[in-house]
């Protein structure tokens, strides 16, 4: 259990460095973060691939529909995440994508899961009133970043219901392989008219953004090799803390006790629904 708890650890710190050094790229340049996001995914179709081909394991799909479907929701869960990356702070883009797990107990009924109890409602409205502390909304002020944030969360949660779904029929390494091919293609249409040329110095940036994305996925999946489901998930939440502590120290991201007290309610509701999930 010790490995997996390290391992995901890992997987979380790599998750939240990847958007310090996204962040170093969009503060200092006009590159998209879209262009950043090709770059992760791009790199990820050839490990994939020959992780497939070393395996021998066939390149199609048992299920197309909740492969391809995990791939596009997760494809734009993470262009939405990195987005929301050059608008706001590391700690609220990563505190708010975070909320996933969240929408996956607010959506499952929705997918033909079981429907949310009583004691669910109270944790989802905690995390609720966490989310609306976080973003602090003004109409007057409201920052585009957070709201994106937050829709990469939402976008995240519809990811994680079909990839259960895909996991049914599909392997990791498959569903992995599509996620990578497929973002690269969506990423790639959509850097048309947008691609600049990075400077040596941005392009390393980028790189290592792209890397610690794909060493964040390596962790995460052998992590949950080693862990229960439910402690893992609890664990993940690790990055909020993380990616506050980089931000905090690298980018001097504004900390008040509203922001705190919201961080603190999300932390709590994630952890609360996990483990009702699992008692039940």
């Amino acid at each position: 259990m010790y490995r997996g708890i390290i391992l995901l650890l890992l997987a979380e710190f790599c998750f939240a460095s990847a958007t310090v050094f996204a962040k170093f790229v969009t503060n200092t340049s006009d590159i998209s973060p879209i262009e950043i996001t090709f770059f992760r995914f791009f790199f990820g179709v050839f490990i994939a691939y020959f992780s497939l081909r070393k395996s021998n394991m066939s390149l199609i799909p048992n299920n197309k529909k909740f492969v391809i479907s995990r791939a596009i929701l997760n494809t734009v869960a993470v262009i939405l995440f990195f987005m929301s990356v050059k608008y706001t702070t590391v700690t609220n883009a990563n505190m708010l994508n975070m909320t996933y797990p969240i929408f996956i107990f607010m959506f499952m009924p929705l997918f033909g899961y079981e429907k949310i109890k009583p004691i669910r409602i109270v944790y989802l409205a905690i995390s609720i009133l966490g989310v609306y502390m976080v973003i602090q909304p003004n109409f007057g002020h409201l920052l585009l970043g957070d709201l994106l944030g937050l829709l990469s969360g939402i976008m995240g949660g519809l990811s994680v219901i079909t990839l259960r779904r895909a996991r049914q029929f599909d392997s990791t390494a498959i569903i992995i392989f599509y996620i990578m091919a497929i973002g690269t293609v969506i990423n790639g249409a959509l850097m048309i008219g947008l691609f600049k040329i990075p400077t040596v110095e941005l392009s390393i940036y980028i790189a290592i953004s792209a890397l610690l994305g794909l060493a964040g996925q390596v962790f995460i999946t052998s992590g949950y090799k080693h862990i229960e489901a439910n402690k893992g998930s609890i664990i993940s939440t690790s990055r909020i803390i993380m990616a506050a502590i980089l931000g905090i120290t690298i980018f001097n991201d504004k900390i008040n006790l509203e922001l705190i007290l919201g961080g603190v309610l999300i932390l709590f509701s994630i952890v609360q629904l996990t483990v009702s999930e699992y008692k039940a």
